[in-house]
């Protein structure tokens, strides 16, 4: 399809960009586009469109004449004069099966169509074999993305509240549970804050690979934890009462390993009352334990295992939807992160994604090591996780409050509707590959739109989600049907009891 012919400019054509007259008003901004050069084929994007007419460029002269009651339009052949003008900005020349750096600009008066369909599935780096996220915006081809390049450097979804974020996030999972044995399949581990994802259990095609666990029934063994994990779950204590506590710990584990007995917070805290420590470290240590204590995640051993976290093909929902408590949640996530990282450095669990939604909650950027008592091991995972097959995703709202280290080494950026100008001047600074025109059409994005950018793609790219396959759940409910399910719910009870007298 021919869109219209290349014109010179004060700027161009140079070998980064150029503009053409538009002939056909089919042409949209983010159309790939294509044109013969000297080189080869050149490829480049449509990074906005202008419209112009003589006629309309003097607004006194516009408004003197249309005062006396007469129309511009009517009197006038102004449809003639006007003109439609589109910038592009160059991705290469494609030349002998690759794409190419420009060293020669287009010519002027060089004709330009909508770039090849095939051609631009391999220039953009799309898989046929990979994950369908969507559709190319402006184009009708398949947005397929390759599982390796997507999981292997980590990725961040980050978009304001109710752009989608769970929705691309559930699409994801289904691309990764729909995979069959011989395509590789991993592990996929949802940290749920808000419950979102509980509703896979009741889809039928996902119901028989998902298992959800209940933040209320989850158990950290305590006999599965070392002094160097416990000490980071007691960031408050100083060195002195850290070796105190040490020494009680393995004590206690040797003692209980040779009545081959478990042992869980009580045996520790009674241990510690008995022992022959200064009363002046034993009691802060005593109080700083009986707050563990109080948040009742402790016992004789782990729930769920990480083998039960962790097998092919399967989806394991951690639902933290129940717990109020943010230290708590920390201390699941700090736990459970490290035993899945952990158990994959010795290849005793299949490669893995950790996913976890409302990211900046667990990885904060400015926290202290005592209010942030996740943050290590995220940014451990980011950092050396690839050389391991452990994956993480960081899900969040508020990108300018997550670490900058984990989000730097998410080298995927799927980014949806996010209007905060200082979290789109956090993504600009954090991707270099996004220019000025993508940076304000972030702000633009439509629900269930995103831009793809970063190691899973070649070029940055507008994605139309894909409609997700799994239920909803009911906790992601429009707040009117919430509201009218309440009220009827309150109707039936009310006729039960009445009924029952």
């Amino acid at each position: 399809m021919e869109l219209g012919t290349v014109i010179s400019t004060l700027e161009g054509p140079s070998t980064t960009d150029f503009s053409f007259v538009v002939s056909n008003n089919k042409v949209r901004k983010g159309h790939f586009v294509q044109s013969e050069t000297e080189e080869g084929l050149l490829i480049g994007a449509v990074t906005d469109i202008t419209r112009a007419n003589r006629y309309f460029e003097r607004a006194e002269s516009i408004a003197e004449y249309e005062r006396g009651g007469e129309s511009l339009s009517k009197n006038f052949p102004t449809t003639d004069w006007e003109y439609i003008v589109a910038n592009v900005r160059v991705l290469g020349v494609y030349s002998e099966g690759h794409l190419l750096r420009s060293t020669f600009p287009a010519a002027p008066g060089a004709k330009v169509s909508i770039a090849d369909d095939k051609l631009l599935k391999g220039i953009l780096g799309f898989d046929e074999n990979g994950m369908l996220l969507g559709q190319l915006e402006n184009h009708k081809i398949d947005v397929k993305v390759s599982l390796n390049r997507l999981l292997q450097k980590h990725f961040a979804v980050l978009a304001m509240s109710g752009a989608g974020k769970s929705y691309l996030a559930s699409v994801l999972i289904e691309e990764l549970l729909e995979r069959k044995p011989e395509q590789g399949r991993v592990a996929v581990v949802v940290v749920d804050v808000h419950g979102e994802y509980t509703g896979f259990k009741s889809s039928p095609e996902y119901s028989s690979k998902t298992t959800v666990f209940e933040g209320r029934k989850i158990r950290i063994g305590l006999g599965k934890v070392s002094p160097q994990i416990l000490g980071e779950f007691l960031p408050q204590l100083s060195s002195a009462q850290k070796r105190d506590i040490d020494s009680v710990l393995l004590a206690l584990r040797q003692e209980k390993k040779s009545k081959n007995e478990l042992f869980d917070l009580d045996d520790l805290v009674e241990k510690v009352g008995s022992s022959s420590m200064k009363e002046t470290t034993k009691a802060p240590l005593l109080a700083t334990l009986s707050s563990l204590k109080a948040l009742r995640i402790f016992s004789k051993s782990d729930n769920p295992s990480v083998y039960e976290l962790a097998q092919p093909g399967r989806l394991s929902v951690i639902d933290l939807s129940n717990i109020d408590n943010m230290r708590k949640k920390q201390l699941l996530v700090a736990y459970f992160a490290r035993k899945l990282f952990t158990a994959r450095k010795k290849s005793r669990i299949p490669p893995f994604i950790l996913l976890i939604e409302e990211s900046h909650n667990f990885a904060k950027e400015k926290a202290s090591k005592q209010d942030m008592l996740s943050k290590s091991i995220v940014e451990k995972i980011a950092r050396e996780g690839r050389k391991f097959g452990a994956s993480i995703g960081l899900i969040s709202q508020r990108p300018v409050q997550l670490s900058t280290t984990a989000l730097s080494q998410a080298n995927t950026h799927i980014i949806m509707r996010v209007t905060n100008p200082y979290d789109i001047k956090h993504i600009g600074e954090g991707c270099e590959a996004l220019d000025e025109s993508m940076l304000k059409s972030i702000s633009t994005l439509r629900v269930g739109e995103a831009l793809l950018i970063g190691e899973a793609v070649n070029f940055p790219v507008f994605v139309k989600i894909r409609s997700r396959k799994s239920k909803k759940s009911t906790k992601g409910e429009e707040i009117d049907v919430l509201a009218r399910k309440f009220e009827e719910l309150r109707e039936k009870k009310k006729a039960d009891v009445e009924a029952f007298i």
